[in-house]
């Protein structure tokens, strides 16, 4: 991965595009720390697609919610219901 300074790549941003459409990551770095990588926008679309299929869906994220078993980590408190008077 090739690695630019932010201001070379502002003055050259044709060449970070052009680099990253021939499959190479360009990283750009801001104030010597690295800040983004440019890549080209088909390796971006892979990427969201291996992220979202990873990511569970609404369903297996309710699944996973701890059930109150002896194995569970929070306390429950019991709860009980209040008087009402109508």
């Amino acid at each position: 991965m090739t690695t630019w300074q932010l201001q070379d790549a502002k003055n050259r941003f044709s060449a970070v595009v052009d680099a990253a459409l021939t499959g190479e990551p360009q990283e750009v770095t801001r104030r010597g720390k690295p800040v983004v990588v440019v890549v080209a926008f088909e390796e971006y679309q892979r990427l969201c697609q291996t992220e979202k299929a990873a990511a569970p869906n609404f369903i297996e994220h309710l699944l996973a919610i701890p059930k109150g078993g002896p194995d569970d980590l929070f306390e429950r408190i019991p709860l009980k219901p209040r008087d009402l008077e109508l």
